[in-house]
C-alpha cells in the first residue's frame, strides 16, 4: 500500500472516533493494531459479571473500547460511557461496582466523560456543535460539582475542542451605544469540528482553484436547444468550482447524467457519482449513452483499502490529497445524504481545478451522521444554487411525493396501481400486510418480482420496525436458522456500518460461508466479509430510510406506523419508488399530522460560516 493509502477515512459506526485510534500525517484518524477481540470480549464478560452488567454488552465494549479494555475499564470505569447506547446512570453503578465508596458524583474522571458522552450524543443527532453553556448547565444536572472544571479536563485530553464564533453583525441594526454582543463559545467533538474544517477548505479550495473547463464556445455548443434551467445547470458546473442542483431525483439524474456525457464528448473527465454501486449501476442501465465507467459509487471512488489492523467501525481510502481523483468534473445527484466527514473526505481527494456539482431533493431527510452539507453549502451563499424545473408532469409516484415534500399529503389517481394504500390495525397487522405485499400481491398483480421490491419501515423500534419485519420477511422468503452468524445462504442483507468491501447503504445476497466469512453477491462483485465484520451487516429486505436512500426500487413497500414520523422521512420513503408504491398504514392520523407538522429537527453546525472564511 503507498503513502497516500492511509490519508483519509470514512465515518465510522459511533459516534467519536475509536479510542485506540492513531494519527496520520494529515490529522485524521489511523488505525492502532487490531486488538484480539476474543480475548478482550472474555475479560470484559469477566468484568462486567463481577459487576452485575449484562454479559451481553461485553462485545459492544470490546468492539468500541479496544485493546486493554477491561484494565482501563477498571482503573476508570465511568470509560464505560463511550460505549453507544449507555447512559450516565449505569456507568454510575458500574463505578460503584467497581471502585466501591471510592466512586464519588464528583470524581473528575467522571466530568471528563460526561462530557464527551454529552457531546457524542448531540453529535448522534446530526449536531457537530453544541453551546458551552448547554454543556454546563447539563452536566450540573448530572451532579457534576465544578462543571467547567469538567470541560477543561475533556478539553486536556484532546478529544473535545472549545471554539468560539464571532457573533454575525448587522450594519442595519447596529446601535453603536448598545453592548457589543460577546462571542459565542461552543464545544464539539474534535472529530466533527476537524472534518467540518476540512470539508470548508476543501470546497474554499476547489473554488479558488477553478478554471473553465470548456472555452465559451464548446460551453455554448453543449447547451444548445437546452431548456433555460439546464442550461444554467451546464454553465455552473462547467465555470465553476462547487455548484449545487436543487430538483427531483428523476430531474438531477437524468440532468447529471447528460451533463457527464456531453462533457466527456467534449474531453472533460467527467464521472457521475453515486451513493452505492447499485444506484450506478442503474443509472449506467437507464443511461447507455454513458460513457462506460461513468457512473460509478462513491465509496469504489475513494479506493477502500482492505487492511488489516483497521480500526473497528472505520474504513481506510487510498484517495487523498496525496492521491486524488484522475477527474476533471464530479457530479453527485444525490448528496443529500453526504455527511460533513464522508464529504471532507470527498473534497480532499478532489484535485486543484476540480469542478464539484451536488444534487439533493428539496427537503430531503438529513444525513444519518453529523452535519447538513448541502443546506450549510445553499446557506454560506458562496456558491451557485440552479433549481431544476420538472422536465415533465410526472406520474402518480411523482405527484404524492412532492406534495409530501410541500407538507400535503393527497389522495392521488393511479389508474395503474403506482400507488396502494393498505390500512392496517396495529404494528402486528402491518407487519403481516407488509410480507403479503412483497411474496405474493406485487408479484403476481404486477409482474415485479420480490427480489425488486424493498421494505422500507419508518418505525425505528417496535413491532413494526426493520429488524421485526425482517424477521418475518426471512422466515416467509429464505427460512433458515441464521447458521452463519445469524445469515443463511439466500439471506438478503445490507451494510449498516462501513466496510471495506461495500459502502453504507449497499445490498447484496449471500452466496457461500465458510471459516473466511461470508461471500455476498454485490452490485459491483462478490465480496467476502470476515466473520470479524459480520456485525457490520444486517438483513436487507426490511430497511430503515437511511439505509434504503442509497439506491431506487421498481417497487417500495413503506411501512408508516410509530410516533418518530416526520415529513423528510416520509418524502424520502416515498421517493424510493420507481414504478409501484404501497403504504401500509397503521399511524392512523399520525401520518398525514407529520407530514403537515414535523420537519427535519435543527442541526448546530459550523460549515456555512468555515465556507465564509
Amino acid at each position: 500500500m503507498t503513502e497516500s493509502s492511509a490519508e483519509t477515512t470514512e465515518t465510522p459506526a459511533t459516534a467519536e472516533a475509536p479510542a485506540s485510534a492513531e494519527t496520520s500525517a494529515n490529522g485524521g484518524p489511523r488505525a492502532a493494531a487490531a486488538p484480539d477481540l476474543a480475548r478482550e470480549t472474555a475479560a470484559l464478560a469477566a468484568l462486567f459479571e463481577e459487576a452485575g452488567v449484562p454479559a451481553s454488552l461485553a462485545p459492544r465494549a470490546a468492539a468500541r473500547l479496544g485493546a486493554g479494555a477491561a484494565a482501563r475499564l477498571r482503573d476508570d470505569p465511568w470509560r464505560l460511557l463511550r460505549v453507544p447506547g449507555v447512559r450516565p446512570r449505569q456507568a454510575d453503578h458500574f463505578a460503584r461496582q467497581v471502585l466501591g465508596d471510592a466512586a464519588r458524583p464528583d470524581d473528575p474522571r467522571r466530568g471528563r466523560t460526561l462530557v464527551v458522552a454529552l457531546l457524542a450524543e448531540a453529535a448522534v443527532r446530526g449536531h457537530t456543535v453544541t453551546p458551552l453553556q448547554d454543556v454546563l448547565t447539563a452536566l450540573e444536572k448530572e451532579r457534576v460539582a465544578d462543571p467547567r472544571r469538567a470541560v477543561e479536563d475533556a478539553l486536556d485530553e484532546g478529544e473535545v475542542l472549545g471554539l468560539t464564533e464571532e457573533p454575525e453583525f448587522d450594519e442595519e441594526s447596529f446601535d453603536e451605544d448598545a453592548d457589543l454582543p460577546e462571542p459565542e463559545e461552543s464545544l464539539g467533538l474534535a472529530r466533527w469540528a476537524l472534518t467540518e474544517e476540512a470539508a470548508a477548505e476543501g470546497f474554499q479550495r476547489l473554488t479558488a482553484t477553478a478554471g473553465p473547463l470548456l472555452d465559451d464556445a464548446a460551453v455554448k455548443e453543449l447547451r444548445a436547444g437546452l431548456p433555460e434551467d439546464r442550461s444554467l445547470a451546464f454553465t455552473a458546473a462547467l465555470r465553476t468550482g462547487v455548484t449545487l442542483w436543487r430538483g427531483t431525483a428523476n430531474d438531477l439524474t437524468a440532468t447529471a447524467a447528460a451533463l457527464v456525457t456531453a462533457a466527456a464528448s467534449a474531453g472533460v473527465r467527467a464521472a457521475l457519482v453515486t451513493p452505492t454501486d447499485r444506484a450506478a449501476a442503474d443509472i449506467a442501465a437507464a443511461h447507455p449513452d454513458l460513457p462506460e465507467g461513468a457512473a460509478v459509487g462513491l465509496h469504489r471512488l475513494l479506493d477502500p483499502a482492505d487492511e488489516p489492523g483497521t480500526a473497528p467501525g472505520s474504513v481506510l481510502y487510498r484517495r487523498g490529497d496525496q492521491r486524488p481523483f484522475e477527474l476533471d468534473l464530479l457530479v453527485l445527484p444525490d448528496a443529500s445524504g453526504l455527511d460533513v466527514e464522508l464529504c471532507a473526505v470527498l473534497v480532499g481527494a478532489c484535485p486543484d481545478g476540480a469542478h464539484l456539482v451536488l444534487g439533493g431533493e428539496p427537503g430531503a431527510a438529513p444525513p444519518a451522521a453529523p452535519g447538513r452539507v448541502m443546506e450549510d453549502l445553499e446557506a454560506s451563499e458562496t456558491v451557485p444554487v440552479v433549481e431544476l424545473e420538472p422536465a415533465g408532469p410526472g406520474g402518480p409516484l411523482d405527484e404524492l411525493t412532492a406534495a409530501v415534500r410541500g407538507g400535503d399529503l393527497p389522495q392521488v389517481a393511479a389508474p395503474n396501481k403506482e400507488v396502494v394504500i393498505v390500512p392496517a390495525m396495529g404494528e402486528e397487522e402491518a407487519v403481516h400486510r407488509a410480507v403479503q405485499l412483497v411474496t405474493d400481491s406485487i408479484p403476481r398483480v404486477l409482474d415485479i418480482p420480490a427480489g425488486e421490491v424493498q421494505v422500507v419501515a419508518l418505525a425505528p423500534a417496535g413491532e413494526a420496525a426493520a429488524g421485526a419485519l425482517n424477521v418475518a420477511l426471512k422466515a416467509k422468503l429464505n427460512p433458515g436458522p441464521g447458521r452463519f452468524g445469524g445469515f443463511d445462504v439466500g439471506d438478503r442483507v445490507v451494510v449498516a456500518a462501513p466496510l471495506p468491501q461495500a459502502a453504507v447503504g449497499e445490498t447484496g445476497t449471500v452466496e457461500g460461508a465458510g471459516p473466511e466469512g461470508l461471500s455476498i453477491a454485490f452490485a459491483g462483485g462478490t465480496a467476502v466479509v470476515p466473520p470479524s465484520s459480520a456485525a457490520r451487516l444486517r438483513h436487507g429486505w426490511a430497511l430503515p430510510p437511511a439505509l434504503a436512500r442509497g439506491a431506487r426500487r421498481d417497487a417500495v413497500v413503506a411501512v408508516v406506523a410509530g410516533s418518530a414520523l416526520s415529513r423528510p422521512t416520509v418524502a424520502t420513503a416515498f421517493g424510493l419508488a420507481r414504478r409501484h408504491l404501497s403504504i401500509v398504514q397503521a399511524a392512523g392520523p399520525g401520518l398525514a399530522r407529520a407530514v403537515r407538522e414535523t420537519g427535519a429537527p435543527d442541526r448546530r453546525t459550523r460549515l456555512a460560516r468555515l465556507v465564509l472564511g
